[in-house]
């Protein structure tokens, strides 16, 4: 059966235009990350996770999560925590910033969140996850949506005794990623899972896992009556993989397409987190937007050598001069940020010094 990725779905009121979801990555899922998923066809993009303790303390940089572009809405803001109150006061925070979507992270796997009782951690604490789910429901009006691993342990179905309870505690979405907290992110996706989950509930689920190609999101939708894929590391430094999921036959990029989206991806991450920050963050892009043998591995060593980023982009510009054409349309097409909601906080908070 071939699902049209291209249709549109709901959570409750808020019109998703594609079955593509651009999943939340700690450390990637910055506004410019989010604006590119958009052009390239999510059709829901999420924040990286941000700390309701954070936010309820007003830490500068967990409140520069909360701006919100309006070319990369509909948007899930995605919080973690484990007190019912503080996440309550968080979800609150982030509706007022313009969220389509309150997300819940009950999957993350990484130890500094499970050591407090947050992400995955809550799988195996059912009555406190539906606590936090509850009072989440209640302290805002937009969908809130719960995104969740298999179980904590290899083999654990503790997501199919959960899911259920979760969506009579107020979510209006469920997204499975079928791998355990042990696993993190070794072996397959064991979406038999998400097939059992999708017959449990009433309300769309989202398939999260090995999604690479549009053939093996098609399968994935077909095997499972997931509502939408959610795509996550294939993305990462490679939107043309999102255009591919979502329409097709869409050829390899050309060297000059890399430079001039990456050099845009720069850009945005520069006016979002300043120049100081955006320097060692952007590293990691490099390697991701030049490999898959667009450029010679070397090439990357080069770049993350060089001291400023316009030294970066001078050199990409050298390697591909033809860039420079294609960024100056993209950059046309660029809104102008005006209408960027920051909950009245000033832009140089995210200057990170």
């Amino acid at each position: 059966m071939q699902v049209d990725l291209l249709s549109p779905w709901w959570i409750r009121d808020v019109e998703i235009p594609s079955r593509l979801v651009l999943a939340p990555m700690a450390g990637v899922s910055v506004q410019a990350f989010r604006r590119q998923g958009r052009r390239f066809g999510a059709g829901l993009v999420c924040s990286e996770m941000v700390s309701c303790a954070g936010l309820q303390h007003g830490n500068e940089r967990t409140l520069g999560y909360l701006r919100i572009a309006s070319d990369e809405r509909p948007l899930a803001v995605q919080i973690f925590g484990s007190e019912p109150g503080v996440m309550a006061e968080a979800a609150s925070m982030v509706e007022d910033a313009g969220a389509d979507l309150v997300d819940i992270n009950f999957g993350c796997p990484v130890r500094k969140v499970t050591k407090t009782g947050a992400g995955a951690t809550l799988l195996e604490d059912p009555e406190r996850a539906c606590a936090v789910v509850a009072a989440v429901t209640d302290a805002v009006s937009v969908p809130v949506t719960v995104k969740m691993r298999r179980g904590l342990a290899n083999g654990s179905r503790s997501c199919l005794d959960l899911g259920p309870r979760l969506v009579d505690a107020g979510a209006e979405s469920l997204t499975l990623h079928p791998r355990s907290a042990k696993q993190m992110y070794t072996g397959e996706a064991d979406h038999s899972l998400t097939a059992e989950l999708v017959e449990q509930v009433d309300v769309p689920v989202i398939a999260s896992g090995d999604v690479t190609s549009r053939a093996r999101a098609q399968a994935i939708l077909a095997t499972t009556g997931a509502a939408a894929v959610m795509v996550g590391r294939a993305a990462q430094g490679n939107p043309w993989a999102l255009r591919e999921i979502v329409e097709g036959d869409a050829g390899p990029p050309t060297r000059e397409e890399v430079v001039a989206e990456l050099i845009l991806f720069m850009r945005e991450t520069v006016r979002e987190l300043g120049e100081h920050r955006s320097t060692g963050f952007l590293k990691k892009f490099y390697g991701w937007y030049l490999g898959r043998g667009r450029f010679p591995r070397p090439f990357k060593q080069e770049l993350v050598q060089l001291e400023t980023l316009d030294e970066v982009e001078a050199r990409l510009l050298a390697a591909a001069p033809g860039a420079a054409e294609i960024l100056a349309g993209l950059e046309a097409d660029q809104p102008d940020g005006e209408d960027d909601v920051v909950l009245d906080l000033p832009i140089s908070i995210y200057g990170g010094g």
